[in-house]
């Protein structure tokens, strides 16, 4: 039974607070809504969540959390309940979220060590229809966590949270490296990458079109943020990609058009991504390659199984 009905929010900590506020809530396009001593959410415009990035200040670098929404206080108290019959370690119990626009949560870790948040009643943000040629997300779109066991990490996230499989990457040389999962009609809510350590792969923001996409892909390269990969369109998902280095050498991406799908006649792929049109069916972004793919590899995160301390 699926409990979860779509991704909230992603939560970074970082050293430089002050340089990485001024990215997401500048050239990024994200909105500034709360602001505490060394802690500020950012809501993308045209989203009901209430933020979608959460950044706090901290000596080291990690992923703090990731979000998912849930229908109901009972579904969150089904979920609870369900986590510690299979063994999951919970970080607290069912109860008051006190974070902008409350709700009722817990927080747990999946079987890697990252902090995973579900809440449901969230007070709906008022938010607005993004307008033509105005380039800032509309909302989150999805999550790419690295994985140093890519199906163990798959196999956990579809027997304890609900997740399907929607389609996999592989090649004849490296075998799989990646894995889509959905936890609605969305082609991916959160993908597992194959990588040399747990972290954090990559967060993507969904634009109003392609024409939104572009200019947004633009405006950050010609503000002289590193652009690691795109514009391109991929098979898998069939969105568009822009990704780029925040300035914390987090991988972040532009992406529009994400393939909704039937999910009682869709069977997964498995794609070849050493085929040139898999990862880019456009043909108009730099070819991937080993360096391009080290980039989104992040430093080793060290928050695994330590919560983060709000």
């Amino acid at each position: 039974m699926r409990l979860l009905t779509h991704l909230r929010h992603v939560d970074l900590a970082v050293p430089d607070y002050d340089k990485q506020l001024d990215f997401y809530a500048g050239v990024w396009g994200l909105t500034k809504v709360a602001e505490d001593s060394g802690i500020s959410f950012l809501a993308a415009e045209g989203s009901p969540e209430q933020y979608v990035v959460r950044l706090r200040k901290a000596e080291e670098k990690r992923l703090d959390l990731v979000s998912y929404g849930a229908a109901s206080p009972a579904d969150v108290d089904t979920l609870a309940e369900e986590l510690l019959a299979g063994g999951v370690q919970l970080i607290s119990q069912p109860g008051t979220v006190d974070t902008p626009g409350g709700g009722y949560g817990f927080r747990f870790f999946d079987v890697d060590g990252r902090t995973i948040e579900v809440s449901a009643d969230v007070e709906v943000r008022q938010h607005r229809k993004i307008e033509e040629r105005e380039s800032i997300p509309v909302k989150l779109s999805h999550v790419v966590l690295n994985s140093p066991d890519l199906n163990r990490t798959r196999e956990w996230y579809e027997r304890h949270l609900g997740f399907r499989l929607s389609d996999t990457l592989s090649s004849p040389h490296m075998g799989e490296v990646m894995h889509f999962m959905r936890i609605s009609n969305q082609h991916h809510s959160m993908a597992i990458a194959q990588g040399p350590h747990t972290a954090l792969h990559h967060i993507s923001f969904e634009m109003r079109g392609l024409d939104e996409y572009m200019r947004g892909s633009g405006r950050v390269m010609r503000a002289g943020f590193r652009k690691i990969w795109g514009p391109g369109r991929h098979m898998a998902g069939d969105n568009t990609f822009t990704y780029f280095l925040d300035p914390h050498g987090n991988t972040v991406e532009y992406t529009t058009e994400l393939e909704c799908l039937d999910e009682d006649t869709w069977h997964p792929h498995v794609y070849d991504f050493s085929q040139p049109e898999v990862t880019d069916q456009w043909g108009t972004a730099n070819p991937m390659n080993e360096l391009i793919a080290k980039e989104s590899f992040n430093d080793p995160d060290r928050g695994c199984f330590v919560a983060p301390p709000v």
